[in-house]
């Protein structure tokens, strides 16, 4: 599947941000959708999971209670709202696809995925 990731920008601390992320395929409802995030210099990391409906959404302990991850299955399209920024969420997000696991804590890890968007970058300044 392929994936268009869009909505990245520059905003101050405190602002919110919605990111979207376009699958081409129609069985876009069959996939695990995430978001994943590399900070300049930094590893990626997990950012917040769903999947195709009964299980999650799944978020990483930092971005809990700020961020929401949602999607539309009959638009294939994911979407991640990210409110209330901090400078330590500047980074590129990427979006992914892949499938489903009967062990959740496979959805944390990248390998879990096998499509990935171009990435948008969001830059948060203090």
């Amino acid at each position: 599947v392929q994936l268009q990731a869009s909505g990245g920008g520059l905003v101050q601390a405190g602002d919110s941000l919605r990111l979207s992320c376009a699958a081409s395929e129609r069985s876009f409802s069959n996939y695990v959708m995430a978001w994943f995030r590399q900070a300049q210099g930094k590893e990626r990391e997990f950012v917040a999971a769903i999947t195709r409906g009964g299980r999650g959404p799944f978020y990483a302990d930092s971005v809990k209670d700020r961020f929401t991850v949602s999607r539309d299955n009959a638009k294939n399209v994911v979407f991640l709202q990210m409110n209330s920024l901090k400078a330590d969420d500047t980074a590129k997000y990427y979006c992914a696809a892949g499938p489903s696991r009967s062990s959740l804590r496979s959805y944390y890890s990248g390998y879990n995925y096998n499509s990935w968007g171009q990435g948008t970058l969001v830059t948060v300044s203090s």
